[in-house]
C-alpha cells in the first residue's frame, strides 16, 4: 500500500476546484438557512443556471465579464420567480417547492427540445466555454509543482482555476462575515428567529427574504461556474444529490458560522477520498469491486455524519444557541 499516494490524493481535495465550488454553494445556503432560516432544498438549481448562463454565453462569444453577469442575472430572475410565490409559505412548503424547481430546471435543460441551446442530456463540452477563461490566465504555459501536487498552469483542472476559485471563496467569506455583523444581517437573523416580531416593527420581511434568496443564489451560480469549468456542463451532474451534499457540508461545518462551509467541504471530500483510497489499497478486487468500494465509502461517511448529528447537531463550528430557532 502506497501511503504517500493515498495522502497526496486525499489532501489534494483541500485545494480542488470542486471543493471550492461546494464551499461557495454552502456559503450561499448559509445565507439562506444560517442567516435567514430559509429551507432551500434547491441550491443545485442556482448552480445549474449559473453554469448554463456562463457556458452558453461563452459559446456565443461573449466576454468573461458579460458571461458572469449573465449567470448572476439568471440567478436573480430565478430568485424573484421562485421567491415571490413561495417566501410567504411555511418552511416545509418552501423546501418542497425549491426542490421541485431545481428538478424542473434539470429536466428542461436535458430535454431534446433544448439540445440546440443546452446540449440536451449530453450537455456542453468544455472546449466550447473554457477557452477564454484559460487564455485569461497570467501564468506561463506548462506545469508547476507545489508541495505534493503537480498541475498544469492554465488548462482545465489547473492551478489557474484553483487560484480563481479559492479567491472567490475568500471574497465570499469576507462578504458574509461583514453581512453577519451589519444591521442588514441582524434583520435577517431576526427573521430567522421570529419574523412576526420583525413585521410588528414595520420591516418588510418578504423583501429581506428575497434579498437573501438572491444573494445566496448568486453564490450558488458562481459555484456552478466553478464546478463545470474543469469538466463539461452535464445537467445530471447537478441534480438532487448536489443539494444534499451542500446541506451535508453546511451541517457538518456548522450553519450560521463563517468558516463552517469551508471546513465542512474540505473535511467531507478529504475524508471521503482518504477512505476510498485506503480501501482500494487494502481490499482485494476479488472481495470488493471498485463500484462497491465507491458505495461503501459513502456509507462510512454517512454513518460518521449521523454520529455527528446525534452528538453535535450544531456542526463542528456552529453555535447551538444560533440554531435554536423554529423553521
Amino acid at each position: 500500500m502506497d501511503w504517500m499516494t493515498i495522502f497526496t490524493n486525499a489532501f489534494a481535495q483541500l485545494i480542488a476546484p470542486t471543493t471550492a465550488a461546494y464551499v461557495l454553494a454552502a456559503i450561499g445556503l448559509n445565507v439562506h438557512f444560517g442567516m435567514t432560516g430559509l429551507m432551500n432544498m434547491g441550491q443545485a438549481g442556482f448552480m445549474l443556471l449559473g453554469a448554463y448562463g456562463f457556458a452558453i454565453t461563452q459559446s456565443m462569444g461573449w466576454n468573461l465579464f458579460a458571461s458572469l453577469l449573465a449567470a448572476l442575472a439568471l440567478a436573480a430572475i430565478y430568485a424573484v420567480l421562485l421567491g415571490i410565490p413561495t417566501l410567504k409559505l411555511g418552511p416545509d412548503y418552501l423546501a418542497m417547492v425549491t426542490l421541485a424547481s431545481a428538478e424542473i430546471i434539470r429536466i428542461v435543460a436535458r430535454s431534446t427540445s433544448m439540445t440546440s441551446i443546452t446540449g440536451g442530456s449530453g450537455g456542453i463540452s468544455p472546449q466550447d466555454f473554457t477557452t477564454q477563461f484559460e487564455n485569461s490566465s497570467p501564468l506561463p504555459s506548462g506545469s508547476s509543482t507545489l508541495w505534493l501536487w503537480t498541475y498544469s498552469n492554465n488548462i482545465a483542472d489547473s492551478w489557474w482555476i484553483r487560484i480563481v476559485s479559492w479567491t472567490l471563496v475568500l471574497i465570499a467569506a469576507i462578504l458574509v462575515w461583514r453581512w453577519f455583523k451589519s444591521p442588514w444581517g441582524r434583520v435577517l437573523k431576526g427573521i430567522r428567529e421570529d419574523e412576526n416580531a420583525l413585521r410588528s416593527l414595520g420591516k418588510s420581511v418578504t423583501k429581506f427574504k428575497l434579498q437573501s434568496l438572491f444573494l445566496g443564489g448568486a453564490f450558488g451560480a458562481l459555484a456552478g461556474i466553478i464546478f463545470v469549468l474543469p469538466r463539461s456542463v452535464q445537467p445530471d451532474s447537478l441534480g438532487r444529490q448536489v443539494t444534499f451534499y451542500v446541506w451535508t457540508i453546511l451541517l457538518l461545518g456548522g450553519a450560521a458560522s463563517i468558516f463552517g462551509p469551508v471546513l465542512g467541504s474540505c473535511l467531507l471530500w478529504v475524508m471521503l477520498t482518504f477512505i476510498k483510497e485506503f480501501m482500494r489499497g487494502t481490499i482485494s478486487e476479488n472481495l470488493l469491486s471498485s463500484n462497491q468500494i465507491e458505495a461503501l465509502g459513502w456509507v462510512i461517511v454517512g454513518v460518521a455524519l449521523m454520529c455527528l448529528v446525534i452528538f453535535r447537531p450544531q456542526g463542528l463550528l456552529g453555535d447551538r444557541r444560533e440554531l435554536a430557532f423554529n423553521v
